[in-house]
């Protein structure tokens, strides 16, 4: 028996996602797109929310709702701002890493306050050599006494300047073909975030560059085992990271659906709103048949994940997927709105600003593919 409904509990919580995203998150969006700057009061309404701790066990301080769950919040919170979902989906990313890698030292000292918000985290992957090649990164460490040295270089970081317990890959300078992962807290010597980006779109999420030079630290900075550090990173990049695209990408597509038929039944021409024109009728049934299909992707994938069972395959389906639909639905959602979907006062401006700064993130469409010829081919 399949069974395509949410539970009682799960229903709860997406309403209450809802209504956080309403009532908290929405008055922050005008400041954000203007100033284009992380509003720390958000952040701080999401630690309050307990919207950090939907993942991390409870024995650590975490609700240990699991990743429906958290697609459910994602989604909710992406319908009312893409730049906050991007945010918190990248603070569920850096803490996955510790959950599953991490040792039982790690997790007590950084999960229950990742769990609060007091501390907040992210992953280092990308370089400017590229993200979808980690192995081509120039990130290097070497063993010093009881630690390890590590310098580098990385982009694009979401969380950059806002994330103080940072997941970073490096490889062994003395053996290209071993990397490792290390926690490293901010304000380290040697660990600093500089340049900050100015995306087109998801404007109030921070984006940025993270530099090492000779930063030192300890044995106890090793997430995992040496030489391992890929499948650290990778796995959380693959199974969170691409799932957390994903509700981004299904609370768009709903943010645009809901006001192209508002807009459709609101706007008169010829006598009668748009919405009886069989043109606009068709736009709204494309968005409306690639929103449930995407959310059927995502969901499988995430329950799956919730049982244990490797899910980056799906993900990788549903990522490609749904990243394509959220840009198609905002470019049907401007068409729809005509001349007032090119005006910054009407939100379809933002959603279509915002859906594509979604296709690359995660890994490209065209990377997705290979993922999923990969998995086909065998």
């Amino acid at each position: 028996m399949i069974d395509f409904t949410f539970t009682d509990e799960q229903e709860m919580f997406r309403k209450a996602s809802r209504e956080f995203a309403e009532n908290r998150v929405a008055p922050f969006v005008p400041e954000m797109e203007k100033t284009g700057k992380t509003s720390p009061e958000l952040v701080k309404a999401l630690a309050e929310a307990e919207m950090m701790a939907v993942t991390i066990p409870e024995e650590y301080g975490g609700l240990g709702l699991g990743f429906v769950a958290r697609l459910i919040a994602l989604e909710e919170i992406s319908r009312i701002s893409v730049a906050t979902a991007m945010m918190l989906q990248v603070f569920a990313l850096g803490i996955d890493p510790i959950v599953r890698f991490g040792s039982e030292a790690q997790k007590k000292r950084y999960l229950p306050p990742l769990a609060t918000g007091e501390r907040l985290a992210s992953v280092a992957v990308t370089e400017p050599t590229g993200g979808s090649d980690p192995a081509g990164g120039r990130t290097t460490y070497v063993k010093d006494g009881d630690g390890y040295v590590i310098s580098g270089r990385k982009c694009f970081i979401t969380n950059s300047h806002v994330a103080d317990t940072i997941t970073v890959l490096a490889k062994d300078e003395t053996n290209p073909k071993a990397f490792s992962a290390f926690i490293i807290p901010k304000g380290t010597e040697g660990f600093k975030a500089t340049h900050e980006e100015h995306k087109v779109g998801m404007k109030g999420c921070n984006t940025g560059e993270l530099t090492l030079d000779k930063c030192r630290v300890g044995a106890e900075s090793l997430l995992g085992e040496e030489g391992k550090g890929l499948r650290v990173t990778m796995s959380a990049i693959g199974d969170v990271g691409r799932g957390g695209m994903v509700g981004c990408s299904l609370g768009v597509q709903t943010a645009c659906l809901e006001a192209s038929i508002k807009f459709a039944n609101e706007r008169v021409l010829y006598g009668k709103p748009i919405s009886a024109l069989q043109g606009i009728q068709n736009k709204v049934a494309e968005m409306k048949i690639d929103l449930e299909a995407g959310r059927l992707l995502a969901y499988r994938a995430a329950a799956l994940q919730d049982r244990g069972e490797r899910s980056s395959n799906e993900f990788a389906v549903a990522k490609y997927f749904t990243t394509e639909a959220a840009q198609k639905a905002a470019k049907i959602a401007v068409d729809i709105h005509g001349g007032y979907g090119c005006m910054e006062e009407f939100a379809v401006s933002r959603y279509l600003r915002d859906a594509f700064v979604l296709g690359p993130s995660a890994g490209t469409s065209d990377i997705m593919k290979v993922i999923i010829a990969r998995w086909v081919l065998g």
